[in-house]
């Protein structure tokens, strides 16, 4: 599996999210409230706007346009309107570097 470095988990505060580039794709990287970095793929998959725009309340990250919501272990969605899932990368911290595979770890292809 290949990691890309996107920069220090400094940069993302708790209960934030930030887009980064990974592997040519829009990925949102979350702080979630459990204290872990996550990361899915950073485009609702109702609306086709950036998910990172949006609240992280828990581990769900919610679409700032209709309220979808997604969790961010599964990239499913928590109800309608959205139905299909996005996609979710693995993240490993390293010397306070957060790495992202470049591979969805939920089968859902970007």
């Amino acid at each position: 599996m290949t990691f890309e470095n996107v920069g220090p988990a400094s940069d993302v505060a708790k209960g934030t999210a930030l887009q980064v580039e990974v592997d040519g794709v829009e990925v949102a990287i979350v702080h979630a409230d459990d204290d872990n970095f996550y990361a899915v793929r950073d485009e609702c998959s109702h609306a086709s706007v950036a998910l990172s725009e949006g609240e992280v309340d828990g581990c769900t990250l919610e679409c700032w346009l209709h309220g979808s919501r997604f969790d961010l272990r599964t990239g499913e969605p928590s109800g309608p309107p959205a139905i299909d899932p996005v996609a979710v990368y693995p993240v490993e911290i390293r010397d306070g570097d957060i790495y992202v595979s470049t591979t969805p770890s939920n089968g859902v292809e970007p």
